[in-house]
């Protein structure tokens, strides 16, 4: 199914311009990071990676199995990302690799002062909700994530940027790869409080409030009484909200909505409009427009496919 979280493409390296047929890389060096592009084009296994920085991954094209420390091996596909520690090896196979089905990643490789000062200017300038949870870019907890649309537009501004000529690239650079790490920790902070919201539900303003959501799903929510439970004014509250977690609350919400369509959806006897009012929305028009915007294709589409498949 389409992901609408990946990437534009990147074009492949034609076969007299590979030096390896596996991990090819392709480096682009600008002053604020170091954009690399891997490529396999045949079954390996255990193939060990280090890059002397923190790296941000992300899948464009294939799978792989990553093995990291400490953590059991996962499969690494299209629209995931990983973020990967300072001088950590990487072990990955490539079980499905060939000519005709190639693997390809992108590897942003970000200096450990850019991070430490965006960090810091953060935690100064804009503090999140929680004073004991400062922000902070986790290399392990929630290391492995798929992407958000916001992260995927910062990353392909990013590669935008590494093929630029401009005489201002590199000042642009700066700004984009301080977006990066923003939108990279707001998504962390998504993963943490989305996943694991019963376990804050006492600690942390913002996970009674991803609870009362996921409770009342098909009733009329409104921001007033979610900012009643963060005990925040209403403007405070949705201000704070989408930057710590990058969505608003209303994004949050349609976001929740549809994956309860999405579910509802797989059930062969069911229909588009029955998934619509018992997903939460209230108009059919409406459902099949938000879901066309986020899921890049329409609900009966989507039903099709899940039969199918």
């Amino acid at each position: 199914m389409p992901n609408p979280h990946l990437p534009a493409p990147i074009a492949l390296r034609a076969p007299q311009q590979l030096t390896s047929l596996v991990e090819n890389r392709t480096v682009y060096s600008l002053e604020a990071f170091e954009l690399n592009v891997f490529e396999t084009h045949r079954q390996a296994h255990q193939v060990p990676l280090s890059m002397g920085h923190v790296v941000l991954t992300t899948m464009l094209r294939g799978k792989k199995v990553m093995h990291l420390p400490g953590r059991p091996a996962f499969e690494y596909l299209p629209g995931e990302s990983v973020v990967v520690g300072e001088n950590e090896t990487m072990v990955i196979d490539f079980p499905e690799a060939d000519e005709e089905h190639p693997t390809q990643c992108l590897a942003v490789a970000i200096p450990t002062d850019t991070i430490r000062q965006t960090v810091d200017l953060l935690n100064e300038e804009q503090p999140r909700a929680e004073a004991h949870l400062p922000w902070h870019l986790d290399t392990t907890d929630h290391a492995h994530f798929r992407n958000t649309p916001e992260l995927t537009g910062t990353l392909e501004r990013l590669v935008q940027l590494s093929h630029d000529t401009g005489r201002v690239k590199d000042v642009l650079a700066n700004f984009t790869i301080q977006e990066m790490l923003v939108r990279l920790m707001q998504t962390q902070a998504r993963q943490l409080l989305f996943q694991n919201y019963q376990r804050h539900a006492t600690s942390h303003r913002f996970a009674a409030v991803v609870q009362y959501i996921k409770q009342h799903l098909t009733e009329q929510i409104t921001v007033e009484k979610l900012s009643e439970l963060a005990c925040m004014s209403k403007a405070t509250f949705f201000r704070v909200f989408k930057r710590e977690l990058g969505l608003t609350p209303v994004e949050y919400i349609i976001q929740e909505r549809l994956a309860e369509a999405k579910r509802l959806l797989r059930n062969p006897v069911a229909t588009v409009a029955d998934v619509c009012f018992r997903a939460g929305f209230n108009n059919t028009a409406y459902f099949q427009k938000l879901f066309k915007q986020y899921e890049g294709i329409t609900p009966g589409l989507y039903k099709k496919q899940c039969v199918v498949g």
